[in-house]
């Protein structure tokens, strides 16, 4: 094999990207990820880092059941990881809320729980609409504006920067090369391989797996695949180091473990990742000063934002093309939840080359043309 030849060319040096990649090299292939490099737009620097179960699968039930299963595995990934980089990523379940400050808000809440529940072919899990009194228990300084929340227990959370550098250093450790400033410019498929054309050469490759976000909407035409998006931007802050009060994270903010408190639940149209827009911040700001009052003397030490991975319908595409056998795509929101499946479960049926048809009936982008002819 040439020294510009690989097994699996995995485009997308993100959270997604780089899951993947280690999941293949750990079947044993020649990997290579094909990057555009730390200058560019960068979703994985701007992950919430939420572990998240809690509403997934409203619209198609079994991304609830694919979340859960991510969610169970998170443990032993963490696990493996650690051991084979020394570093730890702080995986934490202890479950999570939705905290609601309005009888309306948490009557929303329980209605969309219930719909949840009664789609057909919707996993049993359990997610528990609790009073004031009893969500007080679990997070002791909540404001008197909070009125309830719903809770469930498969929700957590892990160091958001650390898990990528993380996954980084699993990859070098297992002998995947990366390659930044390798932006993929076009992708042909001659005898049987696929020539990745990129700003830094040619790469062939027996297979390749689109795990580039957002970009995956140029690439997968290329080989038979499409990828309909919608990007949008969204924005974090992130307070000074506070004493240890927030033990369950919540959807809207959540302490780390080093002790700052990451805030944010924006949603913006906007697709340029170096903006800030000011009010939206301070919206986030004063949403979470109501649920938790003692955030109103903290100093905040950074805010950004950056660009969400999301299809046109919010759910993952996991798709194989029948016109170039061999080429996948891998693209989802939920990077950080979904990790441990993408390295996990993924690789492994992108290394036997067929993704599994209970993955593929789903979450294939064929869904899209049966909602466009209804």
């Amino acid at each position: 094999m040439a020294a510009d030849s690989y097994d699996v060319a995995v485009v997308g040096g993100g959270l997604v990207g780089v899951a993947t990649a280690w999941g293949l090299s750990r079947e044993g292939l020649k990997v290579v990820v094909l990057d555009e490099g730390d200058r560019d737009v960068r979703a994985s620097r701007g992950n919430f880092a939420l572990v998240w179960v809690q509403s997934k699968g409203l619209g198609l039930a079994p991304y609830a059941g694919w979340t859960i299963r991510s969610s169970n595995a998170w443990g032993g990934f963490s696990d493996l990881l650690k051991q084979e980089t020394g570093l730890d990523v702080c995986f934490q379940r202890p479950g999570g809320f939705t905290l609601a400050l309005s009888e309306k808000e948490l009557e929303n809440r329980a209605a969309t729980l219930k719909r949840l529940r009664e789609q057909p072919g919707m996993v049993d899990y359990k997610i528990e609409i609790m009073d004031r009194e009893r969500v007080r228990q679990m997070l002791p300084d909540i404001g008197p504006d909070v009125v309830g929340g719903s809770f469930c227990e498969l929700d957590g959370h892990v160091n958001s920067l650390r898990l990528f550098r993380t996954l980084h250093k699993a990859i070098n450790e297992r002998g995947v090369t990366y390659l930044p400033s390798h932006k993929v410019e076009t992708i042909t498929r001659e005898g049987g391989e696929f020539q990745l054309h990129t700003q830094g050469g040619t790469i062939t490759a027996g297979k390749v797996a689109l795990a580039a976000g957002n970009a995956n909407m140029r690439l997968a035409p290329m080989v038979g695949l499409e990828c309909p998006m919608r990007p949008e931007r969204g924005q974090i802050v992130v307070t000074e180091r506070l004493r240890p009060f927030l033990n369950h994270p919540v959807v809207t903010l959540r302490q780390t473990d080093e002790g700052t408190v990451m805030i944010g639940d924006s949603k913006e149209d906007s697709t340029d990742p170096s903006g800030l827009t000011l009010g939206v911040s301070a919206t986030e700001a004063s949403r979470a000063v109501r649920m938790f009052p003692l955030l109103k003397s903290a100093n905040v030490v950074r805010t950004w934002s950056a660009i969400r991975v999301m299809t046109q319908d919010g759910f993952p595409i996991y798709d194989q093309s029948e016109t170039h056998p061999g080429a996948f795509t891998v693209c989802c929101h939920s990077g950080v939840t979904l990790a441990a499946n993408h390295a996990l479960s993924v690789a492994p049926m992108i290394a036997r080359g067929k993704l599994d048809t209970s993955l593929v009936a789903p979450f294939s982008a064929r869904r899209f043309h049966v909602q466009e002819a209804g």
